[in-house]
């Protein structure tokens, strides 16, 4: 399959991201990563490793999108997502605190 990373075409495999990354230690994730094979990599790691370049070079985003349709599964970070915005009824119930018992 034929993509852009970083303004260069590639043409990347299913096959060849599995050879290049066999042997490859996973670094920690902090941010968006990829599953591949028993191992979850972060997405620039993998980037930097089958483009040969320089993690500043391209996003994660456009290592992502060439991931996902190769058939890797791609998780996003879950400490990067925005915290759940309460509605203003639950805030409100919040901030009243719980019922009050029966019986007083």
């Amino acid at each position: 399959m034929r993509c852009v990373i970083a303004r260069f075409p590639f043409d990347l495999s299913r096959s060849g991201v599995l050879e290049s990354m066999k042997g490859i230690k996973p670094e920690p994730v902090t941010g968006e990563s990829v599953i591949i094979g028993r191992c979850r990599y972060p997405v620039k790691q993998v980037g930097e490793v089958i483009t040969r370049q320089d993690r500043r070079d391209f996003t994660s985003g456009e290592v992502t999108r060439a991931m996902v349709r190769l058939g890797f599964t791609c998780r996003t970070s879950e400490a990067a997502a925005p915290p759940r915005a309460l509605t203003p009824l639950q805030n409100a119930s919040s901030l009243l605190g719980g019922p009050a018992p029966l019986g007083l």
